[in-house]
């Protein structure tokens, strides 16, 4: 038996408020510090707020949004967090979620499958991640990885489905599930829409039985990208079960949704 105390929080995030977006971050890490959290996933491009649009095609937003992962990383001490945020590469910007395990930047897992319909339009901004393909990328002093990764952690194996990768045919999860992935986290900004619930809940639930893992899902909460809201979901399922859940449409700035796995059990 090896359980580990594991939780997924909605942030109320504004485009480009770095501060504000920073502190609720850092407040999300110590009420789940507090708690003895010692997984915590953050949603979807919450440094920068996901409706910047056409900004995060400036140069100067994904060096922000680096900086104030740096200012961040410190806070993870003593926890494995996942935080997402833009990450320029080889001319090109990528969607990735980065790994913090213990105060320090593990890595960058980058989105492969980009929402391009309705009220998103995420090929315009970034580039997908080609599937099974590695590289590095230097943040200040050290050399991370970057790309289709997964990380393993004191024996539990961490991977991830961004959002959209949850809702293709192929999911990455298959494949995750293939090299004995314990846990995958979905970080998220995924609109409101009637109905969407029990597909988000299903794809939860089926996925950790279907790849025999713990599913650790967080999203966004609030309005800020204009048209569109984000009801703030959080969900924790663990080999076909649903674990814990979370309100929808709080007014909290940060909601916390927690509870104890079982990584022999998956």
């Amino acid at each position: 038996m090896k359980l580990v105390n594991v939780a997924a929080a909605a942030l109320n995030q504004t485009p480009l408020d770095w501060s504000g977006n920073r502190d609720r971050i850092v407040r999300a890490i110590e009420r789940a510090r507090r708690r003895d959290v010692s997984l915590l996933c953050l949603p979807e491009l919450c440094i920068t707020g996901y409706g910047c649009e056409d900004a995060f095609l400036s140069p100067e937003i994904p060096e922000r949004a680096m900086e104030v992962l740096g200012e961040i990383a410190p806070k993870s001490r003593g926890m494995i967090v996942s935080v997402g945020l833009p990450v320029r590469y080889q001319s090109a910007v990528y969607n990735t979620s980065c790994l913090l395990v213990d105060g320090e930047i593990a890595g960058f897992v980058a989105k492969r499958n980009l929402a391009g319909d309705g009220v998103h339009y995420e090929p315009r901004w970034f580039k997908p991640w080609p599937e099974d393909t590695r590289a590095e990328i230097t943040v200040g002093d050290r050399t991370v990885p970057i790309g289709d990764i997964y990380f393993e952690c004191d024996d539990v194996r961490i991977g991830f489905e961004i959002c959209e990768d949850a809702w293709v045919a192929d999911r990455p999860g298959a494949r995750m599930a293939e090299r004995g992935v314990d846990v995958i986290l979905n970080p998220r900004a995924s609109h409101f829409a009637f109905g969407k619930q029990e597909i988000s809940n299903r794809f939860v639930v089926d996925g950790s039985r279907a790849f025999g893992v713990s599913y650790v899902y967080a999203n966004l909460l609030g309005n800020e990208s204009g048209r569109i809201i984000f009801d703030g979901d959080t969900m924790i399922a663990s080999g076909g079960e649903m674990l814990a859940e979370g309100p929808r449409f709080s007014y909290r700035d940060v909601v916390l949704t927690e509870t104890q796995i079982d990584v022999d059990k998956t």
